[in-house]
């Protein structure tokens, strides 16, 4: 028997996966009646659940078949192909998981925009055609925006020291991510994307890395770098180069948020200025998405971290971004417990850590109570706990309705900052963005289930590039057209 994928290899093997996870079982077994009954049983009592079976060779004597099932875990994909392998007759040739067959070789390439055809368009493409191309931006670095792949081009930047719910997991093992992520770029935004994963957690190496690649670049995406150094670097990076810089984790999640929350209020009936929102992890995002519903015009947040309350003053476990968030939060100087804000509080935003909210704290929240509990994969509490308790509730799962996503906003924003020759992404950028993925949703058509359109929502991408063009062109954010010399 040969088996490839997770489902033998991982030291994770009781992990749930909240999408279920796919095994293709390809089985030679005798080519007798009676036997596909057998394997289905198997499979049935172990709960596995078959999406397809198909014919991939017959002779009279064998039949080999190609199995593809969802079951829960990788522990579960064990016992099954253990099951399968116990009838009398069948080989297992090959188990192999879905997600890893897909990762095969990498999930991203680079395609030719011009086929070589001849030694004409050879000679155009590259050499003695190229140089004259060449001395033209070196004449007028200007042209570099209208003569290569600059301007639609976008450096994904990790040390794969924050990556998704794993935590400091290396570079090499961030790749997946980072390809996954130019698949997103390239998808719903047209933006060629490509992942920058560095072999250093050194801050100043990484900026000075990033300073060094800059110039192939339209653009900079920060993914997956632990805080507080994410701040530094995007901060420097900001100050430091010409094309917008921007980190996914803290704004384009503080983007989706507040497209959530614009269209959360319109159901309730309620003014931003008017809420107290309760805040659970003030790390990068925490930080961001606050800042950014404050900007929207939301007056009284209050923000927690494994310590407690964060208030103006507060000496233990501090930074830089916690010293900026207390001096701007937290108006009257809270420092009691969580379950105690969260009375009359109108909003809670989780961006934390499974579990830590009880049912009976949001029961004690203000009328019509939004609830965004944002960890992953498990979030701060689960929406069949609150039903009827919270009027509105998102999480960061696929698996629930209103799914905080942040490939609704990095694709079409980078697009329009790119289109519009953007030299930064500016607080009213975001803000912008916010609102057209909110206004994607017409007010008919909201409810307490819809509040955030889907991603595969065509018209998500391009209303936030229109938005975030328009705007960067109405603040003057941009550089000069170019006006590239041909000869």
């Amino acid at each position: 028997m040969t088996t490839t994928g997770m489902d033998l290899e991982t030291p994770h093997a009781d992990r749930v996966h909240p999408g279920g996870y796919q095994l293709l079982l390809r089985l030679r077994l005798p080519n007798e009646r009676g036997m596909l009954g057998r394997i289905a049983t198997a499979l049935g009592e172990h709960g596995g659940s078959i999406l397809d079976i198909d014919i991939a060779e017959v002779t009279p004597d064998v039949m080999i078949r190609d199995i593809i099932l969802v079951c829960e875990n990788e522990t579960q994909a064990r016992e099954m192909v253990a099951a399968v392998s116990a009838i009398p007759g069948v080989e297992v040739i090959q188990a192999s998981d879905r997600t890893f067959q897909l990762h095969h070789r990498g999930k991203i390439q680079v395609a030719n925009k011009v086929n070589i055809r001849t030694n004409a368009e050879l000679a155009h493409v590259y050499t003695p055609g190229v140089g004259r191309v060449s001395m033209a931006i070196h004449d007028n670095p200007d042209a570099v925006w209208s003569l290569t792949i600059k301007p639609n081009t976008v450096a994904i930047v990790t040390d794969g020291t924050a990556v998704l719910g794993l935590g400091d997991i290396g570079p090499e093992a961030a790749m997946p991510v980072m390809e996954g992520k130019s698949m997103l770029f390239k998808s719903f935004g047209n933006v060629d994307a490509w992942p920058i994963c560095l072999d250093t957690k050194d801050t100043e190496e990484i900026i000075k890395i990033v300073k060094a690649i800059a110039p192939g670049f339209g653009g900079i995406l920060l993914e997956d770098i632990s805080a507080p150094r994410c701040f530094v670097i995007e901060d420097r990076l900001r100050a430091e180069l010409d094309i917008p810089v921007f980190h996914d984790d803290q704004h384009g999640t503080a983007v989706v948020v507040l497209a959530g929350l614009i269209n959360s209020l319109k159901l309730i009936g309620k003014r931003p200025e008017d809420l107290k929102v309760c805040v659970l992890g003030v790390g990068a995002s925490g930080v961001a998405c606050s800042r950014i519903i404050m900007n929207y015009g939301v007056k009284n947040v209050i923000g927690f971290d494994r310590q407690g309350a964060v208030y103006a003053g507060r000496k233990e476990h501090m930074n830089e971004a916690k010293d900026w968030f207390a001096e701007h939060t937290n108006p009257e100087g809270f420092d009691g417990t969580l379950e105690e804000a969260m009375e009359g509080a109108d909003m809670f935003l989780g961006l934390s850590g499974p579990n830590l909210i009880k049912p009976e704290w949001v029961a004690k929240m203000a009328t019509d109570a939004i609830v965004f509990a944002l960890a992953n994969p498990t979030p701060e509490i689960m929406p069949s706990e609150i039903q009827g308790l919270a009027r509105v509730i998102a999480t960061g799962r696929s698996d629930f309705p209103n799914q905080i996503n942040n490939v609704l906003c990095f694709p079409g924003l980078f697009r329009g900052a790119l289109d519009a020759g953007a030299k930064t992404i500016t607080e009213e950028m975001k803000i912008v963005a916010a609102r057209a993925i909110a206004e994607s949703i017409p007010d008919n058509q909201l409810t307490e289930d819809y509040i955030l359109p889907s991603p595969f929502n065509e018209g998500v991408a391009q209303r936030v590039a229109a938005a975030v063009a328009a705007e960067a062109v109405r603040s003057g954010n941009v550089r000069p057209k170019s006006t590239a010399i041909f000869i």
